[in-house]
């Protein structure tokens, strides 16, 4: 099973986020920066984050992102779940739908893997994701000095 990128990138955000000092609050773009993730795809990650209650996005003077208590304690298999959806594994249903879609046990074995593989995620947390040796990676990484960043920046955040 892969996760979809839209997934990956929420756990790169939120890992980001939960390894940095309480108030530093940095803007959607810095985030994606630092990350190696596109902006646009930050922000539609963030967005959904946010209506997940898994991070606080603030704008104006002193807003920023945030990871909330739930974002950073909660636990992983559920919000895996709600980010990648709980779909077929296989195109059973496509057009044109899978000839063996009425007798087939490959369907019901593929769903009970992808429940297990959420299962084994339900114990772990952001939290518990970025102890040693992550958490110290996460803090080396540096937002890349390119368009709009720099010392002549618009300092207002883009969360």
């Amino acid at each position: 099973m892969r996760l979809t990128k839209s997934t990956d990138i929420a756990l790169r955000i939120a890992m980001r986020l939960a390894v940095l000092d309480e108030g530093s609050n940095p803007t959607t773009r810095e985030v994606a920066e630092a990350v190696g993730v596109p902006y646009t795809h930050a922000a539609k990650v963030v967005s959904r984050l946010q209506h997940l209650g898994v991070v606080e996005a603030r704008r104006g003077h002193g807003g920023g992102l945030s990871l909330t208590s739930a974002g950073r304690t909660g636990s992983l298999g559920p919000l895996l779940r709600e980010l990648e959806g709980v779909g077929d594994v296989v195109g059973c249903e496509d057009d044109p739908p899978c000839p063996l879609r009425a007798a087939c046990r490959l369907r019901g074995a593929l769903r009970t893997a992808q429940e297990a593989f959420f299962a084994t995620l339900d114990p772990l947390s952001i939290g518990d994701l970025v102890a040693a040796p992550t958490g110290p990676v996460l803090l080396g990484l540096t937002t890349r000095p390119g368009p709009g960043t720099g010392p002549d920046r618009d300092t207002r955040p883009s969360a």
